[in-house]
Parts: C-alpha cells; structure tokens; sequence
C-alpha cells in the first residue's frame, strides 16, 4: 500500500495509466465497431457464418500471445501493433456472443416482422438488435476483459510501455512492491470498469432480460 501511495503522489502511476489507456481504447473501440456488426452479419447470413465463424472459433481457442511477435515484426513497436494485440484478444469473443444473440432471437418476432412487411434492414434495427442487446452487452464485458489482457501484453512484450513499463522496470530492478502496486492497480482499474459497463447494462435493460 505505501508504494501504491508513493506512485500515485510522483504521478508515475496516473502518468501509465494516460498511455496505456489509448491503445487500450482505440482497440476496444475498433473491437466492439467491428466484432459486433461481424457477429450480426454472421447471425443473419448463414453463408457469412459459414465463411467467417470458424476464424473466429480458432483465434478464441488459439494462443493468440503468440501471435504478438508477428504483428511486431509487421508493424513495428508502435501504437498500431498494440492497438492490433487487444483487438485479437477482444473481437473474438464479441462477435462469437453477438453471433450467439443473434442466434437466439426469437422467430416468432422476426417472423411476425415479415408479416407486417417489415424490410430486412427494419427487421435487423427493430426486431433482432433490440432482442440481442442484452447478450450482446454481456459479450461486451468479456471482451472488455480480454482488451485489458490484450494491452498488458502488448506493453510487457513489444515494447515497455505504460502499466507494462511499470511493471518490468520494477523487477528488473528487484523493487517488488512498485511492481505489485502496479499489477494491484491494473486489476482494480479493469474490475471497475467492467462493473461500470454491468452497471450500465443493468440500467439499459429490464432486470429479467440482463445477463449475469
């Protein structure tokens, strides 16, 4: 706690956080535009599925760390191969939950939509968003889970960066207490926000249609 409180006061500790939050936010940005407008596509189109959803299933099921010295070889150490570690981390599990969501509207709603004539665009924006909203939301916490995995990795194996230079800067110089400090604080700050976004999703949605 006392090397938690030093770091706070010298603002080393605010001063990580800055730097990491951007790749952490464009990636997740970028994850969450993309993973869920894949997943749609994916739950509406059984070719798309076809097509795509087993890219998917192998990167969730997959080491995707081992990828990270490939995308440092092809972009460098910069901010584009961290912003591209926590989408492989993150779009993976949102598309395959939006794909789920989507999945489990229920046909009697898309069926009575094309029974009123709705358009296909009417009946996706209506219907079937509306009705997956809450299970797509829960694929948004996990996603948010693994982006905070994602940008830990990024920055202890590209290049140390952020929290991540935090922490391999206290051990390598053997000063444990900082580099708990710093691990301490990654975890509180990715334990609020994804209890920010329940508490969000508990508040968009009716509490018989959220998902825990």
């Amino acid at each position: 706690m006392a090397a938690f409180g030093v770091m706070l006061a010298d603002g080393s500790l605010i001063g990580a956080f800055f730097v990491t939050l951007k790749p952490l936010a464009l990636g997740l940005f970028i994850s969450i535009a993309v993973g869920v407008g894949v997943g749609v596509a994916m739950g509406i189109s059984r070719l798309t599925e076809w097509l795509v959803a087993p890219i998917f299933i192998i990167a969730q099921a997959a080491p995707l760390a081992a990828l990270i010295p490939v995308l440092t070889f092809a972009y460098g150490i910069g901010l584009v191969s961290k912003v591209l570690t926590v989408c492989i981390m993150a779009m993976p599990v949102i598309v395959l939950n939006t794909l789920g969501a989507v999945r489990n509207t229920p046909v009697s709603l898309i069926e009575m939509g094309r029974a009123f004539l709705g358009s296909p665009a009417q009946i996706v924006s209506r219907i079937i968003l509306p009705a997956a909203s809450p299970l797509i939301f829960a694929g948004l916490r996990l996603g948010a889970a693994a982006a905070f995995i994602g940008i830990i990795l990024a920055e202890l194996l590209i290049t140390p960066t952020g929290i991540g230079d935090l922490i391999s800067y206290n051990q390598s110089v053997a000063d444990y207490p900082r580099m708990y400090a710093a691990i301490a604080a990654i975890i509180l700050f990715s334990v609020m926000f994804i209890e920010l976004l329940e508490r969000i999703e508990s508040w968009l949605f009716r509490p018989e249609k959220r998902t825990r």
